[in-house]
């Protein structure tokens, strides 16, 4: 078995695009192989901001040799009249480099076994590699020099080999050899005898080749140097994702900036330093403080310089944020909802300020229905959007929701309110958490449900390729709410509600429902089957509420009884159409007609609260079923006797079509 390694140094990538390329090149390679019949073990993509590598283990030396079945031309085209080879017949094996004895007739056509010897996997990659790097796709390409080929970032060196020989490839106008380069300021002019060397050498050179290795030391150092000062580190996932790639020998630095700019609102220092310089700010006992960790691509001991030149690019723009914060508490919040006003929320839908009265209204309607407080709802959907006009958020708009939260604080404005103009964004991402606030719900709910319907009225709906506003983010948004905190609204109503609201009137709202229950479909088959989820959703509209479309799901995904599901389809499959006449017991013609009927009658389908008792409780109508079925005719020759018979199955219908559509459960 081999291995080949594959390297391709470049100018520094920008680090958004490396996990990108990782992912490309892990299947690219993937697939090659698997389409060229090679066999391997494992494929390991690495990256840093200045090289790309490959490292693929357990090579075959060649591709499999391969019999193939050819066919040539049909019998009177292949031989003339005295059972010769004519010309064609002659030019097909000569073509296939066969010999007259290596042909055969097969229903009345020419054939011929060939086989087709396997190429080398060295040759294999000589002549795709290329090709998979300059198919690499993502945004901001370039051309360099005279080219014409593009790529992210000029390429300088590409180290092509396997095992300890060359695997000779050009890329554009570079060509490969064994030499790699280390870290800039390190060794350069490093020959890879061998893949296995390739990792340890580069560690020589001050380059950790490997990401997640990166990574794991990133958060090591970090955590040494927070422990010296009795601190801990502060960073989302995203910023260390963003850190191990702008870095390829990572060191942890603890700079500091003046105490004075705590009395900030935590989130602006903590803005400029993730968002903005890529800092890990430092925490004691929860609280912020003035010190804070970079990680540097450097090598040395002397930080002094990058101390001093951080802390200068720091202040800087802490300074602004004290001005704006200063400047912007001359007066309260609320009177910022004016300048709302001047601020477009989308063409033709009006500004922040009318989409402010639009979120007054839908928080009252949604206050009521959950029973939470009116006014408190009212006045954090007037106040919600107020800090988009103020001078901290327009400087730094991550802000947006924690500064009204802070300026309403200084406002003197009531606690839940105050925590509402914050989490009525949440969740802010994927992993983000949710409001934990009935305010911050009920008007995040509001906020998000009239985007998604403005949208949608707008005729701008998300497509493959678009998400205008974040729509799709915004209904998972409202999903994961409801279902989370089991609160008892009807979406479906909302939504009708929230679109008549809107200044451009649109019949949008069928598109809307199916948006929401496809996002639900999404999100929910992490941990539930697609065809529960399916036959669920077919009978009633999940949106009218969510909580108890929740439950039924919960409780057909335990479902296990194959007589049942095949007793539900049976019916199903017979009733074409429903039949919804009275059932006449004076018209039973056999005992099990009645004992179903009655059976049918205990069980009661209102305001079903319990659907695990519920489905037992139609599952035990099986055997009365299959009785049925195997004493009576449904399609009697007699038409009332027929008639009865269909309605009688059209109320057992009904009752499976309370939980789901047995027949989509495979």
């Amino acid at each position: 078995m081999s291995k080949y390694l594959l390297e391709v140094g470049v100018e520094e990538l920008p680090y958004v695009i490396i996990p990108t390329f990782i992912s490309q090149l892990q299947t690219s390679f993937k697939n090659l192989l698997t389409n060229s019949n090679i066999k391997y073990t494992d494929i390991n993509v690495m990256a840093t901001p200045r090289r790309l590598a490959v490292i693929i283990d357990g090579l075959t030396e060649k591709q499999d040799d391969e019999e193939k079945v050819v066919k040539g031309p049909i019998k009177n085209v292949a031989y003339d009249e005295n059972g010769n080879l004519t010309k064609a017949g002659e030019g097909f094996l000569k073509k296939n480099g066969l010999e007259a004895k290596d042909a055969y007739l097969q229903d009345n056509y020419l054939y011929a076994k060939v086989l087709v010897k396997g190429k080398l996997t060295e040759d294999v990659l000589k002549e795709n590699v290329s090709n998979l790097i300059l198919k690499l796709q993502g945004s901001h390409f370039m051309r360099w020099a005279d080219h014409s080929e593009k790529f992210s970032r000029p390429i300088r060196w590409i180290v092509s080999i396997l095992d300890n020989k060359p695997v000779n490839i050009q890329i554009i106008d570079v060509k490969s050899s064994n030499i790699t380069r280390g870290h800039r300021f390190s060794e350069q002019n490093i020959v890879i005898n061998h893949p296995d060397e390739y990792v340890e050498k580069l560690k020589k050179a001050h380059v950790y080749v490997n990401q997640d290795e990166r990574k794991d030391l990133i958060i090591k150092l970090a955590h040494e140097e927070a422990e010296k000062i009795g601190a801990e580190p502060y960073y989302t996932e995203d910023l260390l994702e963003e850190v191990t790639y702008l870095c390829e020998y990572p060191k942890a630095v603890v700079c500091y900036f003046d105490e004075k700019y705590l009395e900030l609102p935590e989130e602006v220092p903590i803005t400029v330093m993730a968002h903005h310089q890529r800092y890990f700010a430092l925490k004691k006992d929860g609280k912020l403080t003035n010190q804070f960790i970079t990680i540097t691509n450097f090598i040395g001991d002397d930080f002094e310089n990058i101390k001093a030149g951080n802390l200068r690019v720091v202040r800087a723009r802490l300074d602004d944020g004290v001005f704006f914060f200063k400047e912007d508490l001359k007066k309260p919040l609320e009177a910022y909802v004016e300048g709302l006003k001047g601020m477009t929320f989308q063409k033709g839908l009006g500004t922040v300020y009318d989409k402010t009265q639009r979120l007054i209204t839908l928080s009252e309607m949604i206050a009521k229905e959950l029973n939470a407080d009116v006014e408190k709802a009212k006045r954090c959907a007037l106040l919600c959007k107020a800090d988009l006009v103020t001078n901290l958020v327009y400087e730094f708009t991550e802000l947006q929701g924690f500064i009204g939260a802070d300026y309403a604080k200084h406002a003197n404005e009531d606690e839940e309110v105050c925590i509402g103009i914050k989490e009525h964004y949440f969740p802010i991402n994927a992993e983000s958490e949710l409001a934990k606030t009935k305010t911050g719900q009920v008007v995040g709910i509001a906020d998000k449900l009239d985007t998604v319907c403005a949208v949608f009225a707008a005729g701008k709906k998300p497509t493959g390729s678009s998400d205008p506003l974040g729509v799709r983010r915004a209904a998972l948004g409202i999903i994961k709410t409801v279902i989370s905190n089991n609160l008892k609204l009807n979406l479906e109503n909302l939504i009708t509600e929230t679109i008549k609201r809107l200044p451009v009137q649109s019949d949008c709202a069928k598109d809307v429902y199916e948006f929401f229950n496809q996002r639900l479909s999404i999100y929910l088959t992490d941990n539930y089957k697609k065809d529960v989820i399916e036959s669920c959703i077919s009978v009633k509209n999940p949106l009218i509420d969510l909580t108890d479309f929740m439950k039924r799901l919960n409780a057909v995904s335990k479902l296990n009884s194959k007589a049942f599901l095949e007793s539900a389809n049976r019916i199903i499959k017979i009733l074409k159409t429903d039949v919804n006449e009275e059932v006449k017991s004076d018209l039973f013609k056999d005992e099990s007609e009645s004992m179903l009927f009655e059976q049918i009658g205990k069980i009661s389908s209102e305001n079903i609260s319990d659907y695990d008792k519920y489905i037992a409780e139609i599952t035990d109508l099986t055997p009365y079923i299959e009785k049925f079925f195997e004493n009576v005719l449904v399609m009697d020759n007699d038409e009332k006797i027929k008639t009865n018979r269909l309605s009688m199955l059209t109320k057992l219908k009904n009752l499976y079509e309370n939980v789901a559509d047995f027949s989509k459960l495979q």
